[in-house]
């Protein structure tokens, strides 16, 4: 058990380079305080011995040596002189810091579980979910706080020195001003998912939908002063109003769980003319201006090596959210590119939850949601049996990765018999293109391996995707 002096040597460098950082100072040093609070929990594994140690510590612990190598990575960035620039630069500004706190509170709920540690002492107040949100938006606004202050004196003093790199120093200036505007951007106040009142919503007809579907058509409006998607359905529904509301509210205790950046918002329903022959049934989402993941890839738009991974990033965050909560995890059952939305900045999102039941109960329909062929694992191929689990879900999210790497569409022009023998006979895998950095082509291999037990859990395809992310951005 060698990478236990690991994760203790990594543990003492995090406490160290903590103290030394110069932008978000409070978050770094939370990290730190948890990462001081699991040493505990290590250190009592460590004196048990190998021998006295079960497979799922041994497999936490491994989890938590990468999370650990990661969150120095993160650290060490923040500790940099020229801190300001990189910022200035970089993508998604401080949320990073939601995923790893995330993946200490894994590693806590796995050890804490497996030693029987007494869930009333010190160490569980650390983890303990409600104080943790609470901690974590008050250091994200003390920091967002002292950023803007520090970006502002940095305007000031460039507005001196500017000369004959005029031109950069302008570019330099606006990238500061977006990022101010950023912070100080209204942020979606959170608030349950609800049933919304038809006032509450700007939305009126007729006007053209952005998407349509055999059943549906979504248009753009607003919800408290957010733009908005707002799915209508286009066919008539038997289903009484009563009916889809006791539904809703059930469905609406599940959601709860799996908010996230990178998981489609969902605002509620709404319910129009309810007292009329036909109500109108409304789903109000967050809207995501470039549209699904597949047309983006489909589209001419650039994506440098280092967008590319940011994508494969935010898209496994969105999976690990599902596949790692509080409770209990959540299979989404039909993961493919388009069901990935993606927003301004190329921010990706995970959709294809949408109040799955409540959607179920208006379309009376009780089939189950399944990938199309070339997303199915080699042993769902084989066996119409094969029960779906978290490995599935991983080989399919492998083929969304490869999508993201090459552009291109899985075994496509092949019928269902090629993909078959290619797949489960010949363990082939589409190639990568020769120019994809080294660590994402073997994650990516890793994830649509043939063999389940070779396929990486997501909280480890996050931890390995954000060190891809570091050093493309580095080189």
């Amino acid at each position: 058990m060698d990478f236990i002096d690991r994760i203790l040597s990594l543990a003492l460098s995090i406490h160290r380079l903590s103290q030394e950082v110069k932008g978000n100072k409070r978050r770094c040093q939370r990290v730190a305080q948890r990462v001081k609070a699991l040493e505990e929990l290590v250190m009592a594994v460590k004196l048990k011995g190998p021998d006295q140690t079960i497979p799922d510590v041994n497999r936490a612990l491994r989890e938590l040596k990468i999370t650990l190598e990661s969150a120095e990575q993160l650290i060490t960035k923040y500790t940099s002189s020229s801190f300001l620039n990189r910022i200035i630069n970089a993508y998604n500004h401080g949320e990073e810091f939601g995923v790893l706190n995330e993946r200490l509170n894994d590693a806590y709920q796995v050890l804490s579980l497996s030693l029987q540690v007494d869930h009333g002492d010190k160490l569980h107040k650390v983890f303990e979910i409600t104080s943790r949100q609470a901690e974590d938006e008050k250091d994200r606004k003390e920091d967002h706080a002292e950023l803007q202050e520090l970006l502002s004196e940095k305007m000031d003093t460039m507005q001196e020195t500017q000369d004959t790199t005029l031109k950069e120093v302008q570019d330099i200036k606006q990238n500061m001003r977006t990022m101010i505007e950023t912070i100080n951007k209204p942020r979606i106040i959170p608030q349950d998912i609800r049933e919304i009142k038809p006032d509450e919503l700007t939305y009126e007809l007729p006007k053209r939908p952005f998407m349509t579907t055999p059943i549906s058509e979504v248009y753009r409006g607003e919800y408290n002063k957010f733009t908005v998607a707002i799915k209508r359905y286009t066919y008539p529904i038997t289903t009484s109003p009563n009916e889809v509301r006791q539904i809703f509210r059930k469905e609406v205790e599940t959601m709860r769980r799996f908010e996230s950046p990178n998981i489609l918002r969902m605002f509620g329903i709404c319910v129009q003319d309810e007292s009329g022959p036909s109500p109108n049934y409304l789903i109000i989402m967050e809207y995501c201006e470039k549209g699904s993941l597949r047309q983006v890839l489909d589209s001419q738009c650039k994506l440098p090596w280092t967008r590319k991974a940011r994508i494969c990033l935010d898209a496994a965050q969105g999976l690990y959210r599902l596949h790692q909560t509080e409770e209990k995890f959540k299979l989404h059952g039909s993961i493919n590119s388009s069901k990935f939305l993606v927003a301004e900045g190329y921010r990706v999102k995970l959709g294809g939850l949408e109040l799955a039941k409540t959607e179920t109960s208006l379309r009376r329909s009780k089939e189950r949601k399944s990938s199309s062929l070339c997303y199915c694992s080699p042993q769902q191929m084989a066996d119409v049996n094969y029960i779906y689990n978290k490995e599935s879900e991983m080989y399919s999210f492998g083929i969304v990765l490869w999508e993201i790497a090459t552009r291109k569409k899985p075994f496509e022009d092949c019928s269902r018999e090629v993909i078959y023998k290619r797949v489960c006979e010949d363990k082939y895998q589409e190639p990568l293109p020769d120019d994809c950095p080294k660590k994402l082509g073997e994650l990516i291999n890793a994830c649509r391996s043939c063999k389940c037990f070779n396929r990486p859990s997501a909280g480890v395809v996050v931890d390995k995707l954000r060190k891809v992310v570091e050093q493309l951005e580095e080189d």
